[in-house]
């Protein structure tokens, strides 16, 4: 299970150190038996405004029956358990070969650590593309508030000083 901390400020990635880092992990994870981190579902984290936010994951293949989407004490988490199909066996079926699979439909688990102020209003999959929307509540104490200068008592209190 990957976890992820929801930040706003960008992550820097150079193709040198993220493909070190593949292999690293790729190690450990061969030694551990874990998933590799790098087999989690790519996704984009978008801020529209001060308030509105979007993630959108690539989950190609995937239906919203397979997607499990829970927050829990501000744990954002994204499942895709896999429906398993029966598939009859076929001579044509069975003469298949995969050359390349880029697309592996395999279960995984995604979790984003919210502050308790971010909830989210729409999710929905497209395409295969979950899109998340969700916004980050801030209370009318916190935010800014402009104060008014009223031009009546400031004209007022000239006339006032400036009496002979």
């Amino acid at each position: 299970m990957a976890y992820r901390s929801f930040s706003l400020i960008p992550t820097w990635s150079n193709n040198l150190i993220s493909d070190r880092f593949t292999q690293i992990d790729n190690l450990f994870s061969r030694i551990t038996g874990e998933a590799p981190v790098a087999d989690s579902p790519i996704y984009n984290l978008l801020q529209k405004d001060k308030e509105h936010y979007e993630i959108t994951v690539s989950l190609p293949g995937y239906t919203e029956d397979e997607l499990d989407i829970s927050i829990l004490n501000n744990q954002l988490t994204i499942k895709g358990n896999i429906k398993s199909e029966k598939v009859e066996s076929t001579p044509e079926k069975d003469s298949m070969v995969w050359l390349h699979q880029g697309f592996k439909k395999r279960e995984f688990s995604l979790s984003f650590n919210l502050e308790n102020r971010i909830s989210i209003k729409h999710a929905a999959l497209n395409n295969g593309v979950l899109k998340l929307e969700f916004i980050y509540d801030i209370p009318e104490q916190e935010k800014p508030q402009k104060i008014v200068i009223s031009a009546e008592k400031k004209s007022k209190n000239i006339l006032e000083n400036h009496v002979i």
